[in-house]
């Protein structure tokens, strides 16, 4: 059955993308226990119905609701916004968890190569697509999912048409862009009563994208030899949840949080220039009209 919550932590509306398995599956049912209205954003409607069903019996809560869509789609990301919009006047938790990796380049139908799409451009069109949710929430939180890979960003070359692609460096170039992103954010999100922070959640099992595409052989034979030494999903979760319900962080914004307590950012985050060079390239290639 559902756990109570305390008078200070009401019944909330979350939504919380990549929700099907992992990291998102395990937040999803965390956040269900806790008696909260979960919206699960799920890219396959089989896996993501089971894990639905699923949660919904294991937790006692009925108020988890799927919805189904591709983030690598622009088109698809705005349709889900207008679905969140439809269903809900006020979002108290956005949790930005879906993240894949591709062995090798491909380009989405928007023309954008396809681990930047998802990693970073969904996140950043979406959340502000659902702004005026959050605002009216507020205090609301945000929490996007990065990753630990010191790297920087080659803004002249995000798509990889010059530089040789290599799984790895977009997808980390990409995941960086989730610290960009936080920090660009945070700032203009000041005084509204909404915060945004970026965890790194620790490397734990994961399917990273769960199709054969996303994995390659090297991933496939690594998850196969070493994947029962890493950390279950249900531990990685517990640093997003801190920044989710701790109340001691919510004044906090624009922070990279590991495991409860902030840590160091790649040098290019730190740049406020670079921040907003990438808030506005972002933009552009969304088409969204943002301050």
């Amino acid at each position: 059955m559902i756990k109570s919550r305390a008078a200070a932590h009401e019944t909330r509306t979350v939504l919380i993308t990549g929700a099907s398995s992992g990291l998102g599956k395990a937040l999803a049912g965390a956040l269900a226990r806790e008696g909260d209205r979960v919206l699960m954003v799920a890219r396959n409607r089989e896996r993501g119905e089971a894990a639905r069903n699923e949660l919904a019996a294991a937790t006692g809560n009925e108020r988890i609701e799927l919805l189904v869509d591709d983030l690598a789609s622009q088109g698809q990301v705005r349709s889900l916004a207008g679905q969140v919009r439809d269903r809900v006047d006020r979002l108290d938790r956005l949790v930005n968890n879906a993240a894949t990796a591709f062995h090798q380049r491909g380009l989405t139908e928007d023309g954008i190569e396809r681990s930047l799409a998802v990693n970073h451009l969904a996140p950043f069109l979406l959340t502000n697509l659902l702004l005026d949710r959050l605002r009216a929430a507020a205090p609301a939180r945000i929490v996007n999912v990065g990753t630990q890979i010191d790297t920087a960003m080659d803004f002249e070359d995000l798509n990889f048409e010059r530089r040789r692609y290599r799984m790895m460096r977009a997808y980390g170039q990409s995941k960086l862009g989730n610290i960009h992103f936080t920090r660009a954010l945070a700032r203009r999100l000041e005084g509204s009563g909404v915060t945004v922070n970026c965890v790194f959640p620790g490397v734990f099992r994961s399917n990273l994208g769960g199709t054969d595409d996303a994995q390659g052989p090297a991933l496939k034979i690594f998850a196969r030899l070493f994947g029962w030494a890493l950390t279950k999903p249900e531990s990685a979760a517990e640093r997003v949840l801190y920044l989710l319900d701790a109340p001691d962080v919510a004044g906090i914004s624009g922070e990279y949080f590991g495991n409860r307590r902030p840590i160091p950012m790649p040098a290019q985050a730190r740049d406020d220039t670079a921040n907003e060079r990438l808030w506005h390239i972002s933009a552009a290639m969304t088409g969204l009209e943002v301050p």
